[in-house]
């Protein structure tokens, strides 16, 4: 679960390295996001030569979670970090690949231009 303050890192290739929650989207009273929402995050670290500078805000897609996710078949899948995908204004991801697996539950979303990039579906 991710909620407002709470920092992630991004498993794109869009030169950011560490982005930090200030809203979870979906809803005027929703306080946690899981894995496969949308959230709006603040860059706080980046690389010199990216994509995005740091201090700017970008909308994000949950691909990692330290909380445990249950699935329909009684399976818990839990991570060792948290981690987003940064996203453009049309809800594409900015960068061209994703370092690490991602849950299969990005798949279910409606972000379906993630799930080629990553190397692994778990």
């Amino acid at each position: 679960m991710i909620q407002a303050g709470t920092a992630a890192f991004v498993a794109d290739n869009c030169g950011a390295r560490v982005a930090v929650c200030i809203k979870v989207l979906g809803g005027t009273r929703r306080r946690y996001a899981s894995v496969g929402d949308l959230v709006k995050v603040s860059i706080k670290d980046a690389t010199t030569r990216g994509r995005v500078r740091k201090g700017e805000v970008l909308a994000a897609v949950v691909v990692r979670t330290r909380h445990p996710i249950q699935r329909g078949d009684g399976t818990y899948v839990r991570f060792g970090d948290n981690s987003v995908v940064l996203l453009n204004a049309k809800h594409e991801p900015i960068g061209t690949r994703v370092f690490g697996p991602i849950a299969r539950e990005v798949k279910r979303s409606r972000f379906l231009k993630v799930v080629p990039l990553a190397p692994e579906v778990v």
